[in-house]
């Protein structure tokens, strides 16, 4: 399974809008992340991990041609504004299926009624397929068993996803001994570390590399990265030898 990192930013993205921290001015790539999401491919599948506002500018990138289907992890807007810009998949492929809380459908019901309107429907609006799950959940995407993940984003509950050797965490600050079981010795593990100070609702920096030290996986890769925890290659020599900086546009093979 081909891994890519979409996006590896936080809600505002670096550089943020009018900003002149340091991290915001950087010239390495790197230092440039968008807002957070994976894209996953084996053999003719593709699938995505969240689908937020640079969905259509993610997706340009890569050249994805087609998507087998989007998960979510929760509702919020980093996560889910780029919903509308399914609909050229949607034109060529038809319903696109959409795995997420019976919570997060409510939101988006909300928020994009024209997607899921049952009457009058705009004939431009793309369909999605809803498939609810939550944490007890197991299910098959392209011929590969996912195990859904329960952790907390401040009080919000929000998934994770492992899908064999590949475990995939965002917007985390806490998280059970029962789910870290699920996941212990996993080949690869991506989570998120916002800063270095202290954050209500997500992981800092030592936060995460605790979590790792309890998890201890292959291999483990930052994300959901805001400007403040400082410059991409100076903040990775100080990690430990299996933990990386993940960064928009990073390919891993699991």
């Amino acid at each position: 399974m081909e891994v890519t990192f979409l996006g590896t930013g936080t809600s505002q993205g670096i550089p943020i809008i009018g900003s002149n921290h340091p991290v915001c001015k950087s010239s390495n790539p790197k230092d440039k992340r968008l807002r957070v999401s994976v894209l996953l491919r084996w053999g003719n599948f593709s699938y995505v991990i969240d689908c937020g506002p640079d969905f259509r500018q993610q997706m340009l990138r890569e050249e994805v041609e087609k998507i087998h289907g989007v998960l979510l992890t929760h509702e919020h807007s980093d996560h889910t504004a780029g919903i509308d810009d399914i609909r050229p998949y949607y034109f060529r492929q038809g319903n696109i299926p959409f795995y997420a809380e019976k919570r997060v459908f409510n939101a988006l019901h909300e928020r994009f009624s024209y997607i899921f309107a049952t009457k009058n429907k705009y004939p431009g609006a793309p369909t999605i397929d809803e498939i609810e799950i939550d944490e007890n959940s197991n299910f098959v995407i392209g011929n590969k068993n996912v195990t859904v993940l329960r952790a907390f984003h401040d009080r919000l509950p929000v998934l994770g996803f492992k899908i064999e050797g590949f475990t995939y965490l965002t917007d985390v600050k806490t998280i059970s001994d029962v789910e870290i079981k699920k996941i212990k010795n996993t080949k690869v593990l991506v989570i998120n570390a916002l800063r270095v100070e202290p954050h209500y609702s997500h992981f800092n920096l030592s936060e995460a590399l605790a979590f790792i030290e309890k998890v201890r996986p292959g291999v483990a890769y930052l994300t959901h990265i805001s400007h403040l925890l400082g410059f991409h290659d100076e903040v990775e020599k100080q990690l430990p030898e299996n933990v990386f900086l993940s960064y928009d546009n990073l390919k891993i093979t699991v």
